[in-house]
């Protein structure tokens, strides 16, 4: 605790930043609160930082970010082909003066600075990166994390978000960087005035929407099927970017969230914006009973993830993002197959957490699925792969259970924006046949069976809770379950010793993908439990899968897996 009061006591000496020191000054004497803020340092992981907002080296403040920008600038250095770098932000608290700190630090570093000079979509950064040649990129958000909450994520020159290896070696650096002196800045003003930072022009917005216009298969569907829509941009970076495609490629009937329009980083009509829990739908669901849409669209933040509400009967129906991203992989395959545009070996990309229905799907239309650990930048990397070969027109989609898309290979991330043309596109495609997306899933259930998945998310703050969830990951590796919910556990996938047990044979595999501090049990009838830390809050997620030959009985088996998680987990 020594050490941690005089990292206190430095902060106070040397912080110049007024709401900086106010905080530092009104936890004086208090050691809990000293200790939250300063027993570690916010990790560069594969995300970047992510972390509260606030004083301390275990907060996001201008130090915090200026001191990782520092190493980042200097790891591009001994990489970089051109010496820029591109840096957008979402409406977050401090996203802007964040992205003014990181630009200000790669400018005193002699890299070049593209900045947009508006809150933009994660996925427009990505494209920047890729557009302008950049070295690297920077996009300040925390997704879709509570509003005390932000972080800033690191990208390479190929627009995906840095892997595993680059971010280790960029830590090295970051490291090394004495928070107080070792930063370097130049004033925002006059680097903007010397051309060191530059802010990026609408030429780069209309090519972006223009490739994600160019992802459509049936173009002029959305002028005639009469779709009407609420969306809701949750006070984030999507309201303009997705309602400039939607107009643009036809939709005239659509009704705003008015609450949640404009951009506010305290994000006050919902617990956390995101749009894959119900309550971000709250105020969209009231408004539809008025508007009586077919659709509801809500967008994240810094609008890389998209969820929906379907009308189903007199109410509405949130789909799932493996249920959308199922739906939304037949509506490609299938309208490629009938127009006669479907590449010669087609191949999706999926994480290990995303539904199984994708394989039965893919296998009836030729289409080749890779799984991939979790995290966009590893579809983004396949992308890559086949780029290098010549051969990216192969790629059809890529998602992730958590409502991540994408259609293309303009970006290499996952993109809202193209997720919701696309969603809007297949609605308006199976309207015209009198057919909702809920009534398409259940087609693809009669023929597949009924493929059920839930998330489950257990919080562990602080500093006893990152070496809780230590623990547990420790505890079921040297005590591996033998059953889950009564079911035989028949197979145990260990992604970080990359092993592959099959339990009753005892014989054993090698998973060839990178390492990732994840265990995957497969139960007797196809049933799943994959349990792995969060790599970006202080949770251990467990996905569970059930797979049966009804809803009903898919439901039952998810019932008895969902009382297995907390015993598994060594949870009361």
């Amino acid at each position: 605790m020594d050490k941690i009061k005089s990292l206190y006591d430095l902060w106070c000496e040397r912080a110049t930043d007024k709401a900086i020191l106010d905080e530092l000054n009104s936890i004086k004497g208090d050691d809990e609160a000293i200790l939250d803020r300063f027993y570690r340092e916010l990790d560069f992981g594969t995300a970047g930082l992510r972390g509260v907002i606030g004083a301390g080296t275990n907060r996001m403040n201008i130090y915090t970010v200026g001191r990782a920008t520092q190493g980042f600038a200097e790891y591009i250095l001994t990489v970089a082909k051109n010496k820029r770098v591109a840096i957008g932000y979402d409406s977050r608290i401090n996203s802007d003066v964040f992205s003014k700190t990181a630009a200000t630090v790669f400018a005193a570093n002699g890299i070049k600075v593209w900045l947009y000079p508006v809150l933009v979509p994660t996925p427009m950064l990505s494209f920047a990166v890729r557009e302008l040649g950049c070295d690297a990129g920077v996009v300040v958000t925390a997704s879709h994390n509570p509003s005390k909450y932000n972080g800033y994520k690191a990208y390479g020159p190929d627009g995906c978000q840095l892997n595993t290896e680059a971010s280790k070696e960029v830590l090295g650096y970051v490291e090394k960087v004495d928070t107080f002196d070792g930063v370097k800045k130049l004033d925002f003003d006059e680097a903007v005035k010397s051309g060191m930072i530059e802010f990026i022009g609408n030429d780069i917005f209309e090519k972006y929407y223009e490739n994600v216009m160019a992802q459509s298969v049936n173009p002029e569907i959305l002028k005639s099927a009469g779709l009407k829509i609420i969306y809701t941009a949750l006070n984030g970076s999507g309201n303009i970017p997705v309602r400039t495609v939607l107009s643009r490629m036809g939709v005239n009937d659509i009704t705003i969230v008015p609450e949640q329009e404009l951009p506010d980083g305290n994000f006050p009509t919902v617990p956390y914006p995101n749009p894959e829990i119900r309550e971000a739908f709250t105020l969209a669901l009231d408004l539809a009973k008025k508007v009586e849409p077919d659709i509801l669209l809500a967008t994240d933040p810094d609008c890389d993830r998209v969820g929906i509400a379907v009308k189903d009967g007199g109410d509405y129906t949130l789909m799932s993002g493996n249920e959308v991203g199922a739906v939304m992989l037949y509506y490609l395959l299938s309208q490629r197959t009938e127009k006669g545009t479907m590449p010669i070996n087609p191949l999706m990309v999926k994480t290990i957490v995303t539904s199984r229905l994708c394989d039965k799907i893919a296998a009836d239309f030729g289409c080749e699925v890779i799984d991939i650990l979790t995290g966009f930048k590893y579809i983004g990397e396949q992308i890559g792969i086949l780029e290098a070969k010549g051969e990216e027109n192969r790629y059809i989609m890529g998602f992730e259970e958590s409502y991540g898309y994408l259609v293309g290979s303009y970006v290499r991330d996952k993109d809202a924006v193209i997720g919701s043309l696309i969603i809007c596109e297949m609605a308006a495609f199976f309207k015209k046949q009198n057919k909702t997306l809920i009534d398409v899933l259940n087609e693809l259930y009669e023929k597949y069976g009924v493929f059920m998945h839930k998330q489950m998310s257990f919080a562990f703050e602080g500093a006893e809770g990152m070496k809780i969830m230590a623990d547990t990951m420790a505890s079921l590796r040297s005590n591996p379950p033998k059953e889950i919910a009564h079911m035989t556990v028949t197979k145990i996938c260990d992604y970080e010793t990359q092993v592959a047990t099959d339990t009753e044979s005892g014989k054993s595999e090698a998973i060839n993908l990178p390492k990732s501090n994840v265990l995957a049990y497969v139960l007797s009838g196809g049933a799943e439990a994959i349990v792995r830390p969060s790599g970006t809050e202080p949770k251990i997620k467990i996905y569970l899968t059930a797979i049966a030959d009804s809803t009903e009985n898919a439901d039952s088996l998810m019932k008895e897996l969902e009382k297995a998680a907390k015993p598994l987990l060594g949870i009361n």
